[in-house]
Parts: structure tokens; C-alpha cells; sequence
């Protein structure tokens, strides 16, 4: 009961703030990001330019005065954040020589990697539930 009231201040505290921020895990990496934030990531193959997704690992949440971390991870219910993909791109071209010395052998391997970018939509914190008092 303790746990739920500190969570519940401390969410009401970081809802007070004008701006938040997230540390998330996307495709096994960490990330901190702000509303706004555009992201690339390597190519993501299940999802189309336009598609929403909802990032559910969320280790941290913050805002200027206030941070409220995971351990491991924030609750899911606890905050929403949520990216549209605006394109699947691809890299620089990369040039690979493998060459064997004195027998003649090489071969040149040229390859983009493709990446997708993701633009955070939103960051929204939940609202505790109201209590009904009997």
C-alpha cells in the first residue's frame, strides 16, 4: 500500500512537469528520448511507414526536477510512449576487401545496411486510479 502511495505522488509530481523524457529499450539497445525524438534503428521488418508502436520497455522516466527510475523496468501501465515509423532507409555504402597475400585472391563485398526511423508521438503518464472509499 506504501509502494502504490509513492508511486502515486511521485507520478503526480512528474505529471506536473512541462516536459519528460524516457530511457527505453528498443531492439535490445538503450535509449533516451523526448517527445519529438527521431530514431534510427536497424531495420525493423514487421512494421510499414505510418505504423504506430508502443515502446514497453521503459527503465526511466523524468523530467527536470524529477526522475523515477525502474528496477529493471517501470511498470507498463505506468507510462505510454509511443512512436510512428516515418521511413525505412538505407546507409552509406560500405566497401569490404578480403584479399588472401601472394595467391591472387580478392574479393570485394559492398553492402547498405537498412535502417528504420521512428519519431516519438507521445509520452503520457498514467493516472492513478481513483480509490473508492466504502
Amino acid at each position: 500500500m506504501a509502494a502504490a502511495k509513492n508511486m502515486a505522488s511521485a507520478l503526480s509530481l512528474l505529471r506536473s512537469q512541462p516536459s519528460h523524457y524516457v530511457v527505453a529499450s528498443v531492439v535490445g539497445r538503450r535509449y533516451l528520448l523526448a517527445q519529438g525524438d527521431v530514431l534510427t534503428l536497424p531495420r525493423l521488418k514487421d512494421v510499414r511507414v505510418g505504423d504506430t508502436i508502443a515502446l514497453d520497455n521503459v527503465h526511466e522516466l523524468g523530467s527536470r526536477d524529477y526522475t523515477l527510475r525502474g528496477d529493471p523496468l517501470i511498470p507498463p501501465n505506468t507510462v505510454n510512449v509511443r512512436a510512428t515509423v516515418i521511413e525505412h532507409t538505407k546507409g552509406a555504402l560500405e566497401t569490404v576487401v578480403k584479399f588472401k597475400r601472394r595467391k591472387g585472391y580478392k574479393l570485394t563485398i559492398h553492402n547498405k545496411q537498412t535502417y528504420t526511423k521512428l519519431r516519438i508521438a507521445a509520452i503520457d503518464i498514467a493516472r492513478p486510479p481513483i480509490q473508492q472509499f466504502a
